[in-house]
């Protein structure tokens, strides 16, 4: 019986809120799951078993059910739709039971996705452990959002930033819920969903006025991370003229000020860089350097140096005073002498170079000596006399 046949009558063998096992060619892959969202990927059986296998492990999941049959601990989580059963949670081990099940699949998956999978032999034994599997059947996605939330947001199998960003935004628009009660649902004590939410609103308002592009970012594998972390900083929101409370209240469209959005565009750009125009992101190591990128941006003269295509490194020194720099250069100096010292009975004594350098050093060191003391003499003076 294929999947499009299954009589609506089936569903009243699979009651709401209770544990039944059903046969697995009721129940389809979710094109929506969250798992996908980082992925450009199509809606097909086969793109989606493609990028499972490609971003989730589902190869070690293949070959622990092939040898030991399938586990049927947990129930799948799904929901009835037109064409039966769509499974919320637990598409991972429908997609490796799916591969198991029907031996030209991945065949179809590498003829639609250019992916190889390698399906294991499995007994006739294990193959019976999932004739029939357990599912819990819930009345709409939303219903299932509690438990989802929990488990891949603050729980042990965790999505990706984007991935659990997009759920969060999908889940508080569906059930008109506010941030907070989300937030208490899943126990999510450190405000993490509430940044995220207010971040997916300001990457949609981007996207949606075409100031950026997900798809152009200069590393393939889109992260929102560094964006949420950016943005509940002060420097951030003075920026982009954001409200200095906006991430109190519940997320609205377009936060970011219509006559600053080229600034929104500046602001990816640095975060994330662009492919297509060849420009890398100045944020490599990220809570570091956001909080030299938030120092930059409240520095005109900083900013001016980011703007004209110097690195983070040149502009966030235009940023340090020149007690900051003085400070800085001496500590760094007493290392490199220091390592020089040590290393001393290296030197080569036919190369008189090094003695001349050595010349200088001490010259310099003796003159920036002689200053700071010089300075420091004349302020005692005039203060204490």
């Amino acid at each position: 019986m294929s999947k499009r046949d299954i009589p609506a009558k089936f569903a009243e063998q699979v009651p709401l809120n209770i544990s039944t096992q059903v046969p697995v060619d009721w129940l389809n892959l979710d094109p929506r799951n969250p798992r996908l969202v980082d992925a450009n990927i199509g809606t097909s059986d086969e793109a989606i078993i493609a990028h499972l296998f490609r971003a989730e492990d589902l190869s070690e999941l293949l070959q622990s059910v092939a040898a030991n049959g399938y586990m049927d601990i947990e129930p799948l989580v799904v929901f009835e739709e037109e064409n039966g059963f769509t499974v919320l949670e637990g598409n991972r081990r429908l997609a490796a039971i799916l591969l198991l099940s029907n031996p030209g699949l991945s065949d179809k998956v590498f003829q639609a996705a250019k992916t190889k999978i390698h399906v294991p032999e499995i007994t006739q034994q294990c193959r019976d452990t999932f004739e029939r599997i357990s599912v819990y059947r819930v009345g709409n996605r939303e219903d299932a959002d509690a438990f989802t939330g929990f488990k891949h947001i603050n729980g042990a199998v965790r999505w990706s930033a984007y991935a659990k960003a997009q759920f969060a935004v999908r889940w508080q628009r569906a059930s008109k819920l506010s941030l907070s009660e989300i937030a208490n649902q899943i126990g999510d004590r450190n405000t993490t969903i509430k940044r995220m939410v207010h971040s997916i609103h300001v990457l949609e308002q981007a996207e949606e006025k075409a100031l950026f592009d997900i798809e152009d970012c200069w590393n393939p594998d889109f992260s929102i991370f560094n964006l949420y972390v950016a943005l509940p900083r002060q420097s951030y929101r003075n920026f982009l003229g954001l409200d200095p409370n906006w991430a109190s209240y519940e997320p609205k469209p377009n936060p970011v000020p219509e006559e600053n959005e080229k600034l929104l565009t500046e602001l990816l750009t640095w975060i994330y860089g662009s492919s297509k125009d060849e420009i890398a992101p100045v944020i490599k190591f990220s809570n570091p350097d956001i909080t030299r990128l938030g120092e930059v941006l409240d520095c005109s003269e900083a900013l001016a140096t980011l703007r004209a295509g110097k690195s983070l490194d040149q502009a966030h020194e235009r940023t340090l005073s020149a007690e900051q720099k003085l400070r800085e250069s001496l500590l760094l100096t007493r290392a490199k002498i220091h390592e020089a010292f040590h290393n001393v009975r290296g030197f080569d004594i036919q190369d008189i170079s090094l003695i001349a350098i050595a010349d200088e050093i001490s010259e310099a060191a003796q003159a920036i000596h002689h200053q700071m003391k010089t300075k420091r003499e004349k302020f005692c003076k005039d203060t204490y006399g």
